[in-house]
């Protein structure tokens, strides 16, 4: 269990869905950043510092920086956070998922140590977590439309904020469990 959770992407995840809940209501999203970096905390703490991620990372600056601006400038000032709290927080994390494709995708650092061991492992190893990384970016940039449907057309609200991402979540978070290792298992009888 605590390799598990040493290596499991969606420990790193729980920051954003402690927010996207608690900032889901009118003033909300300030307590919902501060509940996140105090999350990020706590896991990072827990998790034992497995090492730098590039999801930990985003996910402290992001935080950080949302809660900082609420301290200056004050929530009145930034009621566009009440509107746009969804869009912008799975906006930051589409975009760092697609840049992550550019040098490591963020997936492939939540692998196993023993993840690639033969050319034809690595081969397929990488070429998984591409396809993961991608998959999460559009699950990502889809939950931020949607985010952004559901301001310009409210009566919409329960569907393109809740239905709607929750399928597309629970499909990817199976996708994430088991395409792994059918990639590998085709790849192996590819190699053979």
């Amino acid at each position: 269990m605590d390799q598990w959770f040493e290596r499991s992407p969606f420990i790193g995840f729980i920051p954003w869905i402690i927010y996207w809940v608690v900032a889901d209501g009118p003033s909300t999203w300030m307590f919902g950043a501060i509940c996140a970096v105090l999350s990020t905390l706590l896991l990072g703490v827990s998790v034992g510092f497995a090492g730098l991620r590039l999801l930990d990372i985003v996910t402290a600056v992001f935080f950080t920086a949302v809660t900082v601006a609420g301290l200056f400038v004050g929530a009145q000032d930034l009621d566009w956070m009440d509107t746009y709290a969804t869009t912008l927080s799975s906006g930051v994390l589409a975009v760092m998922a697609l840049a992550s494709l550019g040098f490591e995708p963020f997936t492939a650092q939540y692998a196993p140590p023993s993840a690639a061991r033969q050319d034809w492992e690595e081969t397929a190893f990488r070429r998984t977590n591409q396809v993961l990384t991608l998959m999460w970016a559009l699950v990502f940039a889809l939950i931020a439309v949607l985010g952004y449907l559901a301001v310009m057309a409210p009566a919409t609200v329960h569907v393109t904020k809740a239905v709607i991402p929750v399928v597309v979540i629970v499909g990817a978070v199976g996708m994430t469990l088991t395409y792994p290792d059918k990639a590998r298992e085709k790849a192996r009888l590819g190699a053979e």
